[in-house]
């Protein structure tokens, strides 16, 4: 599979809760991260998700949000994956913050000012946030 979202999560569909329109489904990642994606009920149907299921997920990296110094008990995405900033490669305007979490590698692209504010550096704990509704979730045919 080829994408341009830079955050491509391969996994295990470990759990659906059916909506009348939206269902909640969630991925297990061979590296144990689980992320938690928010479809129509009509697209969890037509890719078939149910529990056992491959699937992968697809977070573009502008939708990610860095933070430090939160507890994902303070954040209401679904999605706050915590790990170590691997990488920041600077932009004239943007950012791009690589973070390490658990084997995989998750990108968000911030504002420079926003890297500086945080001190974001290679080695710093830092939090990678997105809303359940930004995930892409498909299956292979």
């Amino acid at each position: 599979m080829k994408t341009s979202a830079r955050n491509q999560f391969s996994g295990e569909v470990i759990n659906v809760t059916h909506g009348a329109v939206n269902d909640e489904v969630t991925l297990r990642t061979p590296e144990g991260l689980e992320i938690v994606a928010i479809i129509t009920h009509g697209s969890a149907k037509s890719l078939g998700l149910a529990t056992g299921k491959q699937a992968f997920a697809l977070v573009k990296a502008s939708s990610v949000i860095v933070m430090v110094d939160v507890a994902r008990q303070q954040v209401s995405a679904r999605n706050c994956i915590e790990g170590t900033v691997a990488a920041v490669t600077k932009g004239a305007v943007n950012s791009e913050v690589t973070i390490s979490a658990g084997g995989a590698q998750i990108a968000a692209i911030i504002t420079n000012d926003s890297v500086d504010r945080l001190g974001l550096a290679s080695g710093k704990a830092a939090m990678a946030i997105f809303k359940a509704s930004s995930v892409i979730v498909g299956v292979d045919q």
